[in-house]
């Protein structure tokens, strides 16, 4: 019995394994092939992620097209790196920006020739920023991260966190801020994206600390208001399927899904290849594991020990932020502020039939994600393991959207649970600051990113609603809006 196990558990991971690395390969090979183009192209405009393919928009486009395109894509002139402020971008006077936070595995402007990981959405709206963070680094790295990316400067870590976690204070250096003039009277709203609404929450929690040396005035008033869109705000269960232990919810299986992709970070980070970090970045570059830091023996060192090599050592990565313990301990250190709004979409891709939580479709829930969507509706706490939390049952947790449980995303519930209500529907209802208004939404966890046109309508509706709300029912003197 224990051999047929065994098996299938291989079995698992070598699909598991396989469907990813497909999908992964197929977004790196169609940035790098628009890149290709456009270099062979003589007169060649700029790439356009909203769709399922890249496409081009010309420079010189018919006059009957070129009002249309404009007006589609007249915000979508990428940096030519992450760290490059758009100098395009004119923005109004006492306009905030709406600042669009990826989530785990993703990107910002700037990286993969230009795709677009909103797939276009921050074309809706004539002041939006897109950060480029690290896609692997722990939700506190990032939260430091974004608001250099903001404020400008070199990014700094923090002295303690640094020593303590084994990197380099600091990091990145931005020459120019995305948005100089933030501060309590010109903040700003945020919209978080899966892991990337925790990165905004430890980030306004940060602000109230006025945890950044030299910026004693900061306050979570810098923050207008925060979005979440399919966000991990209580972890998923889906960490501990891809290999995280359920006794702490920091360590790794020796055999699992999360191992392969450790050693194959490893091996990225190792190699340093310039052009191709150009294009993705983990964001590991605090921790120096290049070829030129560690040798062969480093190497070697990282990829043979269980939990080695740089963040994989220390756990200050993403992934045990995202257990149920580790979302516990960051929660524990996070508030809902009286004078910020909060919003939450949640997804989810199962129903209940006979009493029993299943998937909700076939087709309509993306290849990459369908085998999650089953296995997490069946996850069962091992009986020989202490629960997460007081009150856990495993039948909460079985409604999600391939990535994370639906009961997550609604609004902060663990270890202390905070004010929230839901919205059954998109008609106009008096909301107030503090409080997480949050809406059910039929979608899987990446419905809403990459590929425009696999959401069809739904797409719009969602964004068009977040924007929408941010520019005309959002204001610091607002106490009842929409």
């Amino acid at each position: 019995m224990g051999l047929w196990l065994l098996a299938l558990d291989c079995a698992e991971l070598l699909l598991s394994s396989a469907v990813h690395m497909m999908y992964g390969m197929y977004i790196f090979s169609a940035a790098v092939a628009s890149d290709i183009d456009r270099l062979m192209t003589p007169s060649s405009g700029r790439v356009v992620g909203t769709s399922n393919r890249l496409r081009w928009i010309s420079p010189n486009p018919p006059p009957s097209d070129r009002a249309k395109e404009e007006n589609a894509d007249h915000r979508s002139k990428f940096p030519r790196g992450p760290n490059d402020v758009d100098t395009n971008r004119k923005p109004k006077e006492n306009l905030p920006p709406i600042v669009l936070v990826h989530g785990i595995f993703g990107f910002g402007k700037g990286r993969l020739g230009g795709l677009s990981y909103f797939a276009g959405a921050e074309t809706k709206d004539e002041y939006v920023l897109v950060p480029d963070l690290g896609s692997l680094t722990s939700i506190y790295d990032r939260a430091r991260e974004l608001f250099y990316y903001l404020k400008g400067g070199q990014v700094d870590y923090g002295e303690e966190h640094s020593k303590i976690c084994g990197h380099c204070q600091f990091g990145r250096v931005y020459s120019r801020g995305n948005y100089e003039a933030w501060d309590e009277q010109h903040p700003v709203h945020f919209v978080g994206h899966s892991a990337g609404v925790q990165v905004v929450r430890v980030l306004q929690q940060l602000l109230a600390e006025k945890a950044f040396k030299g910026y004693e005035d900061t306050s979570a008033d810098w923050v207008l208001s925060v979005t979440s869109l399919s966000g991990a705000l209580n972890g998923t269960t889906r960490t501990y399927r891809d290999g995280m232990q359920p006794e702490d919810g920091r360590w790794m299986k020796r055999l699992c899904l999360l191992q392969l992709c450790r050693v194959g970070v490893i091996l990225y980070e190792w190699l340093d290849i310039p052009w191709l970090k150009r294009y993705y970045s983990f964001g590991f570059d605090h921790f120096r594991m290049g070829w030129s830091s560690l040798g062969i023996s480093g190497l070697i060192d990282s990829l043979l020990a269980n939990n080695g090599g740089g963040p994989f050592a220390s756990g200050d990565w993403i992934l045990p932020d995202l257990t149920l313990q580790g979302s516990m301990q960051l929660n524990a250190a996070l508030n809902t502020f009286p004078n910020t709004f909060y919003f939450s979409y949640a997804t989810k891709r199962t129903t209940k039939v006979m009493g029993t939580t299943v998937p909700s479709s076939i087709l309509g829930i993306h290849p990459l994600l369908f085998i999650r969507v089953l296995q997490m509706t069946r996850w069962r706490h091992p009986p020989n393991v202490p629960t997460p939390y007081k009150g856990y049952r495993d039948e909460d947790w079985h409604d999600n959207d391939g990535a994370v449980n639906t009961i997550s995303m609604t609004h902060p519930r663990i270890p202390v649970e905070h004010p929230s209500q839901f919205v059954a529907d998109d008609q106009h209802h008096p909301l107030r600051p503090g409080i997480w208004y949050y809406k059910i939404v039929e979608a899987d966890h990446i419905l809403f990113i990459v590929n425009r046109e696999r959401a069809g309508a739904q797409f719009d509706v969602i964004y068009d609603s977040i924007f929408e709300r941010c520019r005309k029912h959002i204001t610091r003197t607002t106490i009842c809006i929409q």
